[in-house]
């Protein structure tokens, strides 16, 4: 027998992130076999995953599972996984949005659903909130193209756009679009908003918390006050928002926010949730861009945004640049109803083969 076991998969650039993407049918099918050959494959825990593919960071270090949908409104289903580099474990309490960005090519590169014309429809049933998004992939000539002419913050050069439409997303993991049922909540002496747009969010005033909004994230990082005060909140807010304990979880996320520098909407710093992302997360983006249309939300006090009803674009600060979020909000009342999210994204295939891990940690002799 081999001592190593080869597992084929891609490597894809998924928005502003990176990731491993393999068909479900080529990983074991229990949960505990499975996370020690992902963890094997990224090299984790190690903080460099210098013994696998993970890139050292939690935004290069997770996983893709893609299959063919058994559901009459979806085409493929997508688990995300976050595997830490510091610590052997494997999350699926979160989904990621730039990760997804790249499910519609990978899709279409393995042949899980037909090229239907120029530009094929993705129908994708994101497994980790039980919800729908629809991604529009370029297939000219029958092949899915990766050049074009879309730009996004926190990725060099320009790429072929994936515009992705998020269906009934409000509320898919925390139950309600306001998981405590207030626009504001006081949190160990601050004012907060929660939400849950797609990724239950956080939203503090950075100046509640020291900060100006504006640092680079090495600094925030640094600044081990600001970072505690956050994490307090963090834990205080679990049990508010249905998610309980969430010591070990990568939710909820803290996003500290400032008026807007640069002529968007507002500007972000967010904790995902130890580190400091380079960019937002696509999620939360969507999230943070609900909250600014919630009458007499810190969001909403902090961007200063009117009253909007209907289709609306709103650019969401972060340190790399600009993230563009177009929500479709009804308001009634003072209360917000969300009927659609959409946005950009771009993706790249940059690598197809196998991944090799210990025969040790699974042998295909044994299944």
């Amino acid at each position: 027998m081999s001592s190593q076991t080869p597992i084929r998969c891609s490597v894809v650039r998924g928005g502003t992130s990176k990731g491993l993407y393999f068909r479900a049918e080529d990983l074991p099918l229990d949960r505990p076999t499975r996370d020690a050959v992902l963890l094997a494959a990224m090299g984790s825990p190690d903080i460099r995953e210098i013994d696998g593919m993970g890139g050292g960071h939690p935004l290069t270090s997770k996983v893709a599972i893609v299959q063919k949908s058994q559901r009459l409104d979806a085409d493929v289903d997508y688990l995300f996984l976050q595997v830490w580099p510091d610590r052997a474990e494997v999350s699926d309490n979160q989904n990621c949005g730039n990760l997804l960005a790249g499910v519609g090519p990978f899709a279409l590169e393995e042949g899980l659903l037909p090229i239907s014309g120029e530009v094929t429809p993705v129908g994708i049933w994101m497994e980790n909130t039980q919800s729908l998004a629809v991604a529009r992939v370029q297939t000219p000539n029958r092949e899915v193209r990766y050049d074009g002419d879309a730009q996004i913050d926190g990725v060099p050069g320009r790429s072929a756009p994936i515009p992705i439409e998020f269906l009934d997303i409000a509320g898919s993991t925390c139950g309600s679009l306001l998981p405590t049922g207030n626009a504001v909540d006081v949190v160990e002496g601050l004012r907060v908003t929660c939400i849950d747009n797609g990724m239950p969010v956080v939203c503090i005033r950075a100046a509640d918390v020291g900060l100006t909004g504006y640092e680079e994230p090495a600094e925030i990082e640094s600044n081990r006050s600001a970072c505690d005060k956050v994490e307090q909140i963090r834990l205080a807010v679990g049990p508010l928002m249905n998610l309980g304990d969430v010591t070990t979880k990568t939710v909820p996320k803290i996003s500290l926010l400032a008026p807007a520098k640069d002529g968007g909407t507002v500007a972000t710093r967010t904790f995902i949730p130890k580190r400091v992302h380079e960019a937002i997360g696509v999620f939360g983006a969507v999230s943070v861009a609900t909250a600014c249309l919630v009458p007499g939300s810190v969001a909403n006090e902090v961007s200063g945004v009117t009253g909007t009803n209907g289709e609306t674009t709103l650019t969401i600060e972060h340190p790399s640049g600009y993230f563009g979020v177009t929500l479709d909000v009804g308001l009634d009342d003072g209360s917000v109803s969300v009927n659609s999210a959409a946005l950009l994204r771009t993706a790249r295939l940059l690598m197809r083969g196998e991944v090799f891990v210990p025969s040790s940690v699974w042998s295909l002799d044994d299944h």
